[in-house]
């Protein structure tokens, strides 16, 4: 009986983890990109303008890749999408990859369908997200669509915090 109470409670404790795992880890490597982004001395304008030469920039961001902080923006080029590694460090393009499967396909896909449809680059979003948010940085930027209209969904820090804006492309 205690052996079954036991298997029970064990049964129970991990499925617990299971379902507040992904809410820890996504915590935890939200503070860890707050700490790392201290390290960065290249913004994400920086790195939107750096990845121009290998073509239009759909998505950029920052993020932990195997504990170390990156750099990343999502280009189209002639209906071809590529992954840029921008260094953080001196804002030049470490490696560019080209994109041809999976989600990272299907999100590029989405992102390239709402910047057809924009007028204005993402730079130029991130830029006037900025401008509304003293000593912010920017930490990601999206195009998408939203209600019909090409937007940017944008993610900034400041303050130690991370809030989401919206930017219209359109």
């Amino acid at each position: 009986m205690l052996r079954r109470h036991f298997a029970v409670i064990v049964a129970l404790g991990l499925a617990t983890l299971a379902v507040s795992y992904p809410v820890w880890s996504q915590e935890h490597d939200q503070q860890a990109l707050i700490k790392a982004m201290g390290d960065a001395k290249v913004s994400l304008q920086q790195g939107l303008t750096a990845s121009q030469r290998e073509g239009r920039a759909i998505s950029a961001k920052f993020e932990m890749e195997d504990g170390k902080l990156q750099l990343s923006i999502y280009t189209e080029k002639g209906g071809k999408f590529s992954e840029v590694i921008v260094d953080h460090n001196n804002g030049s393009v470490a490696k560019s990859e080209t994109i041809t499967d999976g989600d990272d396909l299907t999100h590029a896909k989405s992102q390239s369908t709402a910047m057809t449809k924009a007028k204005s680059q993402l730079k130029d979003a991130v830029d006037k997200a900025l401008s509304k948010a003293a000593g912010a940085r920017a930490l990601s930027a999206t195009a998408e669509m939203k209600g019909g209209r090409s937007v940017a969904s944008i993610e900034l820090l400041r303050g130690g915090q991370i809030q989401s804006v919206t930017e219209e492309l359109d």
